[in-house]
Parts: structure tokens; C-alpha cells; sequence
């Protein structure tokens, strides 16, 4: 009769795990030169911009020198424009430019936050996105389509529809009169800053809802949890939360609106003037330089045109660093509430 082992397997053995050994691969040590070199080329592209803006606004202050010599600050105070007597004074431009560009956003900004609005809360899945793409698709119209289409086609319908009515029903009262006087003729500060609100929109609205999608569902589940509207999701949980992305947003529509150049001067009316009616003819900043820069005479002329130029680019400077003041004013508002 065979022995029957009773011992079991081998302690040994037991104690051994087979191992299964693969092919060694060779390790690749990564020197500290690529980081350097990423780190290089980073901060030169940071540097190159700060230089270009640099090259550029100084640049322009010696191209306008003579003018600044020959005016001063008080270029910024006159409103006469005369090539022929060399009288230069950028007040009519530097008006028409702030005042088309504060009408296109009190029109813009409610119809973007309209827009996004019901893009991220209200609009039915099969309707969001083909509607924010062909709004979208606006921003790809190039801006000398929308100056003719202002010109040809809304300007005509603007007179008939909304300036003769609205000076027949306000053309009497004593602040308004003056307002929305003059000759409805479809160009002016009006038409301008209406053609500059239909441009900046999908800007606007693109951020805007972008920034919507970002809001956690929880704090919005949890604010209709509570019994909270929709209006009241939007204002107290979506808004507050996104609110350097909405300003952002409207930041970036304000200067389109300010650096705009043929849709506004095909509507504006080209006209060196101050008046109070938002329908009289009035000219800006990129529409003067449109208009003027190729004609201009060297010396006093060329060199105010610069200056012009060199205004544009502060006053953009004077809005981009306000509306960061306003964000970190906003943000110290939150640390004291918390």
C-alpha cells in the first residue's frame, strides 16, 4: 500500500509567492531643462504682450506730440474740429464714442441676460442649441454688413416706425423734447448705438450663459428645494456666483462697442458736433479716424488724429481698470458679509 503524504505542502514553499517577472523597462529621468524652458517661453509671451502695449501707447504719444504741444488738455474740452484753420478739439468725438457705447449696453445687457437666461433655465433640451449657436453666428457677421444693413434697411425703418412717433408724442415735454428732437433722418447717436447693441449681444450673451452653465446644480436644487422661483434662483444663487464672469462678459461687449470703426461710421452721421438730441448727427473717435486718417495733411492734423487715437486707447485703459476696481470692491464686500 503506497504512503499517503500527511505533512501538507511545504512551509517553504508556502512562504515563497511566485513571481512572475516581466521584461525590465529602462527608466527616462526628465531633466529640469524642459521645465525651464516652458517657464522661459511663458514669461516671454507675458512680457512680449506688456511690450507691445507699451510700443504701442507710446507710439502713439509721439505721433500726436505736436498736437499735444499745440493744445494740451484742452484738446479734451474742445468741440471744434476745422482742418482748414487747424483747429482741433476731440470733445464731439470723445461724446459721440462714450454716448453710442452706453446706449448699446443699457440695450444689450438686459437682452444678453434675457438670453442667457432662458438659454440655462427656461429654453426646452432640442431648442438650446440651435438657438445659442445662431446666436453665436451673429458675432460672425463682419461689422461693415451690419453698418450697411443700418444704413440701407433700419435706419428707413427706424424714422417711420419709432423717431417720427416718439417726437409727436414727445417732441412738447421740456427734457425729452430737446432729448429726441431734431430731424428724424435715421443716423445719428441713436441708430449708431442701436447697430452697436445688436453687435455686441451675442458677445454678451455668450459669456453670460457660459457662466450660467458653470453654477453648481446643488446650490440651484437646493434653492428650488426651499421654495425659491426661478427669478429668484437666478438673482440670489446664478448672479451672485457668477458675477466676475458677467461683468467680464459686459466688459468685453463695452470695448467692441468702443473700438467699433465702419458699422459706426456708416450710421452715425460723421458730423464734428454737440447736441443733445440722440437723432442729430454726431461723429467718434474710430469714425474720425476712419473717415480723416488717409486725407490727413502732416503736422497739426495727422498729429491730432493721434491724439485722438491715443485717447481712445486711455479711455479703454480708464474702463478695463474701473471695472477690476469694481470686482475686487465686490469680492472685499463678500469676505465682510462672511
Amino acid at each position: 500500500m503506497p504512503a499517503v503524504n500527511t505533512a501538507g505542502p511545504d512551509p517553504q514553499a508556502r512562504q515563497q509567492p511566485l513571481r512572475q517577472e516581466g521584461p525590465k523597462l529602462p527608466q527616462r529621468r526628465v531633466g529640469r531643462l524642459p521645465d525651464l524652458l516652458f517657464g522661459l517661453l511663458t514669461r516671454g509671451a507675458a512680457v512680449l504682450t506688456l511690450a507691445a502695449l507699451a510700443g504701442i501707447m507710446v507710439s502713439l504719444l509721439v505721433a500726436a506730440w505736436p498736437a499735444i504741444q499745440a493744445f494740451g488738455l484742452g484738446f479734451v474740452f474742445n468741440a471744434e474740429w476745422d482742418p482748414v484753420l487747424e483747429e482741433f478739439g476731440g470733445l464731439s468725438m470723445i461724446y459721440g464714442t462714450l454716448a453710442t457705447s452706453l446706449i448699446a449696453l443699457l440695450i444689450a445687457v438686459p437682452v444678453s441676460f434675457g438670453i442667457a437666461l432662458f438659454l440655462t433655465e427656461l429654453a426646452p433640451p432640442w431648442l438650446k442649441r440651435p438657438l445659442g449657436t445662431a446666436i453665436e453666428l451673429l458675432a460672425a457677421v463682419p461689422s461693415i454688413v451690419y453698418g450697411m444693413w443700418g444704413l440701407m434697411v433700419f435706419g428707413p425703418v427706424l424714422v417711420e416706425y419709432f423717431q417720427k412717433p416718439l417726437q409727436a408724442l414727445l417732441g412738447d415735454v421740456p427734457v425729452l423734447g430737446a432729448l429726441f428732437g431734431g430731424v428724424p433722418m435715421g443716423i445719428g447717436l441713436l441708430p449708431a448705438g442701436i447697430i452697436l447693441a445688436i453687435m455686441i449681444i451675442p458677445y454678451i450673451a455668450a459669456v453670460m450663459r457660459d457662466v450660467f452653465e458653470v453654477t453648481p446644480a446643488l446650490l440651484k436644487e437646493s434653492a428650488y428645494g426651499l421654495g425659491a422661483t426661478t427669478w429668484e434662483v437666478v438673482w440670489k444663487v446664478v448672479l451672485p456666483y457668477t458675477k466676475a464672469g458677467v461683468i467680464g462678459g459686459i466688459m468685453l461687449g463695452l470695448g467692441r462697442a468702443l473700438g467699433e470703426t465702419m458699422a459706426v461710421t456708416f450710421v452715425i452721421g460723421n458730423v464734428a458736433q454737440l447736441s443733445a438730441s440722440l437723432f442729430d448727427p454726431a461723429s467718434s473717435i474710430t469714425a474720425t479716424l476712419a473717415n480723416e486718417f488717409a486725407e490727413a495733411s502732416a503736422g497739426l492734423h495727422q498729429a491730432s488724429l493721434f491724439y485722438l487715437g491715443a485717447l481712445l486707447f486711455f479711455i479703454t485703459f480708464v474702463v478695463l481698470a474701473l471695472s477690476k476696481l469694481l470686482l475686487l470692491h465686490l469680492q472685499k464686500g463678500e469676505g465682510r458679509k462672511s
